[in-house]
């Protein structure tokens, strides 16, 4: 997901991990000998002790631990928002698309799609699928679930992605088939149908409120419901049925722990089988040392620093290049993120569709940098630098920095934000600030945040020659032919962008040694991010 809504999280309940205090805490932070983990780096597939994975096995319940929401917790698809949320919803339900590893669309209950000549028109037709009562998935399914997301009275997380699609006037042709008309044209139409949050339900699911999911929900995911304890657990048994082949596994359940410290602290005490979330400190703390295992999944939260691009210093271009140039990214990344990562190059999407991985890679350069400044006429300038402790190495990276920006004669003052109003007092807020997010398409990044009326435009870029190429992408047929446009907007960015992108996370997965099937190249929030109907028990 692209970020965590700032909810404060509730504490790990005692009752449901006993032993999780304080002791626990030391062992999973590597102060006491409770155990060691291994360190696994992001090749091949499936994850394993020792070896690729071997030959699935049937049977065995798994547990897999997550930082939840408490007691307003809900199973309704629609309203998914946290990592526990999603990997709840993925359990039960299904999408029309989801992101492959480099975030291009992949078809899930779409068997296919097809544009019209315009672009503007889109026919998608269904697989045969079920629901878990025995009913089909149909086209009224789809246009109730997308109806549902977009109602103006709700504030489902989807509703924005499904903004470009008529709903009024698209229709279903046939029982699976339908045709989707558009507000204009888009060419990355199926990005739309992956969107996060926007889940196939049955027709007239959920009429009487969120509320009806938590009691008994029926989708067309590879787990069938079997109870639900809002911020503490949630039980779902194989689905034999599940049109992508029935998962290995007899029963999943997905468990609330909010501190780091208590899943690791569950997966070492043989607890759980699965531990979401871990930071870079613990896995290097305990690497190479056997006990458990951990999953780094490459590429999944750009880190970044914001530039305001629309006011002093960072409204004159050279400045923006200064900083560019003042960043030491190999210091970054070992510093603030352990150096779990890869060193970034001021543009998004490193590995994904459309990346323009041609560009020469920025090194430091001081001397430049005092040149530039120079030029602008920003000698000795001062600058406020806004972070919290909202993500993982913000605080870490803002102090980084600050030494980094000393060197060329640039003050820094490090200011520290809420982390309950973070997200929402940087996009307007401020000149200068700490940044991250998670893996969405490249396109999708462009349209949320960097176009003129997009919502979420941190570094306030207001370009309408950059809006008019985002539209030429869109209705640009040729995928070779769209690409090229797409890169043309990178070396933009690259060059004069408000983004100075100096590194990608890791996202930190703990398993157990006896757990296989985990995949170690799909990014947080694609489709074989917590894919527990592949995995299996050795």
């Amino acid at each position: 997901m692209q970020s965590e809504p700032n909810r404060r999280r509730p504490a790990v309940d005692p009752h449901r991990f006993p032993g999780l205090h304080r002791r626990g805490f030391l062992a999973a932070t590597g102060a006491a000998s409770l155990g060691a983990v291994a360190l696994t780096g992001c090749g091949g597939s499936g994850s394993g002790a020792g070896d690729d994975g071997g030959k699935p096995k049937r049977g065995g319940r798994l547990r897999a631990a997550f930082a939840g929401g408490g007691a307003s917790e809900t199973l309704d698809p629609h309203l998914a928002n946290l990592f526990a949320d999603v990997a709840r919803a993925k359990a039960l339900f299904d999408k029309l698309a989801d992101y492959g590893s480099d975030l291009s669309a992949r078809p899930r209950l779409a068997e296919k799609w097809e544009a019209n000549k315009a672009m503007d028109r889109w026919q998608v037709t269904l697989r045969k699928a079920a629901f878990h009562d025995g009913k089909p998935v149909t086209a009224d399914d789809v246009l109730y679930s997308y109806r549902r997301i977009a109602d103006p009275k709700k504030a489902f997380r989807a509703k924005a992605s499904l903004e470009p699609i008529d709903l009024d006037a698209s229709r279903a042709t046939g029982k699976r088939s339908i045709e989707f008309v558009l507000k204009r044209p888009t060419a990355e139409f199926p990005n739309i149908l992956a969107a996060f949050g926007a889940y196939i339900v049955p027709k007239d699911s959920g009429s009487g409120g969120s509320a009806s999911f938590d009691k008994k929900p029926v989708g067309s995911g590879p787990f069938r419901f079997v109870s639900f304890k809002p911020g503490r657990s949630a039980v779902f048994r194989r689905n034999d049925d599940y049109w992508d082949g029935a998962p290995h596994l007899d029963e999943l359940e997905i468990l609330v722990a909010n501190e780091e410290s208590a899943r690791v602290n569950a997966l070492l005490g043989k607890q759980v089988e699965y531990a979401h979330e871990l930071n870079p400190t613990t896995a290097r703390g305990h690497e190479g040392k056997g006990q458990i295992e951990i999953v780094r999944l490459r590429n999944s939260a750009m880190q970044a620093f914001a530039m305001k691009t629309d006011r002093p210093p960072f409204d004159d271009k050279r400045v923006r290049q200064a900083f560019f140039l003042i960043a030491d990214r190999k210091e970054l990344l070992k510093g603030a993120l352990s150096g779990m990562g890869e060193i970034g190059n001021d543009l998004f999407g490193k590995g994904y569709e459309y990346y323009a991985d041609d560009l020469p890679q920025r090194e430091q350069d001081l001397d430049r940098a005092r040149a530039l400044l120079k030029k602008a006429g920003a000698e000795k300038l001062e600058v406020t630098l806004d972070t919290s402790s909202v993500a993982a190495g913000f605080t870490e990276a803002a102090s980084i920095f600050r030494d980094q920006a000393k060197k060329a004669g640039v003050t820094v003052k490090v200011k520290m934000g809420s982390k309950d109003s973070y997200w929402a007092d940087i996009i307007d807020k401020g000149t200068l600030c700490c940044y991250r997010s998670g893996a969405i398409p490249i396109e999708s990044h462009i349209s949320q945040r960097l176009l003129t009326n997009s919502s979420t435009n941190a570094t306030q870029w207001h370009h309408k020659d950059f809006d008019e190429l985002y539209q030429q992408a869109q209705s640009t047929r040729d995928k070779k032919e769209r690409a090229a446009v797409y890169t043309r907007m990178q070396r933009r960015l690259y060059k004069e962008g408000g983004f100075l992108v100096w590194g990608f996370a890791d996202w930190i997965l703990g398993t157990a040694r006896n757990m296989r099937g985990v995949q170690r190249d799909a990014p947080a929030n694609t489709l074989d991010w917590a894919r527990f109907d592949k995995v299996w028990l050795a």
